[in-house]
This record gives structure tokens, C-alpha cells and sequence, in this order.
């Protein structure tokens, strides 16, 4: 996700979600309760924007029910700590300041860590972000890494790292004797996907977990070419007005890696488990 400026927030609640929880989660539950007696059967305000896969968003069966690794996740630490969640839906770029002004307390929503961010929220990371190559099924022009598509189209969000990453490449295969790449922005990441199953566009490339998902939900027509990690730690944004809730979103989820909760819940959506990180807090 973009880590430059923080646009305006809105929020609208999102109560019939609050009701729906993920697979019972094998968890300390009674042990953190006792730890942490003033959590339990608090209800927590969850910042997401519901329109981000694999994420989180809702289900286009049942636009009253929200999935997504973050919601799957968030719902699962939260009950292991004897919580309720209230979805606070809104732009993902209004969900941290959000929480910064008090409408929300947690920002759940592939986030990344920056200590300009930690300056006014506190941290839990657990996972490492990454770019991902989306190519068609088959991978027809056998791109196995960025050094392999000079010469080729390549498209990217608009304004991204990935943007960056392109035309660094372009320049890189430029100073090597080779042909530059043909460069692509995009809006938005259907219109991405369109340029790749048009042809207009080689290989996109975007966050590793979308592009995951997309593999994993239309294997018949997208592939992923490579993974690149990097330096970008990801987890949730928290409000410093709640004793203790910092630590103890950190040891449930220390649990639920411990138990394989977290690595399934990724997988199921596509996102690669070999970006999970141990669990750290940050605070100022």
C-alpha cells in the first residue's frame, strides 16, 4: 500500500459483521483473558475499507459479509481475546487518521510500518510486504525476474514503488546495451489485469498479495512471474488511548502463528506464508 500522505477521513459503521467470526482459532483464550482482564468484552472499532483483496473486502455472494486475510486475522485475535469488532468502513486512505482522531481504534488493513506513522499510532507487524509479477497463464514470455523484461510492456499503479521499480528497470537495461520497457500506469488494479489479458501489458506488477490472489482465484488466465521482498514491515495501526491493547494484540497473534493460524489463513487467500514475520510491537 502507498505510504505517502494520509487523505481525509469517513466512516461509516459496519454492524452485521461484527457477528460473523472466522474457524475457531486454537488459542490461550482463558490465559490472555486473565492477562488481560480489562480487554475482555470490549468492542474494538476496526478500520478497513472492504474493497481491497485479499485484505479485506466483501463477499460479491454477500456484500454483508466482509473476508479477507487482515479481517480473518483481526476477527480471530480479537475473539482470542474475548473482544467484539465494529467495522468502521471508509477509503483506505482515511483509515489511519481515523485512528489517529479517535473514530477507530485499530487500522487493519496492509498497512505498512513507518516511524513516521509510529509517531502516532502504535505497531504489530508480522509480515514482510512484497511485489509480485502478474503475468498471463504460462507465463508465454518466460519472465522468471525484472532483469528478463527489457525490451517488453510493463505496467504499474500510478505514482507506486512499483511505478519506480519499472522505470529503474527500464533505465538498468538501458545502460546494459538493451532495449528499454514500455511503460503502462494504471488507476486502478481491474484496469491493470485488463492490460495483461489484452496483451497491452507484458506484466503488471503490484503488491505480492493481490497478485497471489489473483493467481490463486483465476488461475486460468494469470500466473505469477516472481516475488520480490521488501523492506516494508506490515501489521496493524493501534490507538495509544487503550492500556495494554498494543501488547496483547501481540500475543494473541504470537499464538495464532504459534498454532498455524495465521499461515492458513494466508494461504487461503492467496497470500504467500513465507512473508510472515515473527511478531514485533512498536510504540513510541
Amino acid at each position: 500500500m502507498p505510504v505517502g500522505k494520509i487523505g481525509a477521513i469517513g466512516l461509516v459503521a459496519w454492524v452485521l459483521t461484527s457477528l460473523i467470526q472466522p474457524a475457531d482459532a486454537a488459542c490461550d483464550s482463558a490465559g490472555l483473558a486473565a492477562k488481560y482482564p480489562s480487554l475482555v468484552g470490549r468492542t474494538i472499532r476496526l478500520a478497513q475499507d472492504g474493497e481491497s483483496p485479499p485484505y479485506s473486502y466483501k463477499d460479491p455472494d454477500n456484500l454483508e459479509i466482509m473476508k479477507g486475510v487482515d479481517y480473518d486475522l483481526a476477527t480471530a485475535t480479537f475473539t482470542c481475546l474475548g473482544m467484539k469488532t465494529e467495522i468502521k468502513l471508509g477509503k483506505w486512505s482515511g483509515l489511519l487518521p481515523a485512528v489517529i482522531a479517535g473514530q477507530a481504534d485499530v487500522m487493519w488493513n496492509n498497512l505498512y510500518y513507518t516511524p513516521v506513522r509510529a509517531q502516532q499510532v502504535d505497531f504489530v507487524t508480522y509480515l514482510v510486504a512484497a511485489t509480485g509479477g502478474l503475468v498471463k497463464a504460462g507465463n508465454p514470455k518466460k519472465i522468471a525476474a525484472l532483469s528478463d523484461t527489457c525490451g517488453m510492456k510493463g505496467a504499474a499503479g500510478l505514482g507506486t514503488v512499483e511505478e519506480t521499480l519499472l522505470r529503474k528497470t527500464s533505465d538498468e537495461c538501458v545502460a546494459a546495451g538493451k532495449p528499454p520497457l514500455e511503460i503502462a500506469t494504471y488507476p486502478d488494479k481491474p484496469s491493470g489485469t485488463r492490460l495483461v489479458l489484452s496483451g497491452r501489458a507484458d506484466i503488471m506488477l503490484s503488491d505480492g498479495g493481490f497478485v497471489g490472489n489473483m493467481v490463486k482465484t483465476d488461475g486460468a488466465n494469470f500466473a505469477q512471474a516472481f516475488s520480490i521482498k521488501s523492506n516494508f514491515k506490515v501489521g496493524p495501526g493501534i490507538t495509544r488511548t487503550i492500556p495494554e491493547l498494543r501488547q496483547a494484540i501481540a500475543d494473541a497473534l504470537a499464538q495464532l502463528q504459534a498454532d498455524g493460524t495465521v499461515e492458513a489463513t494466508m494461504a487461503k487467500h492467496g497470500v504467500d506464508p513465507k512473508l510472515m514475520l515473527p511478531v514485533e510491537s512498536f510504540t513510541k
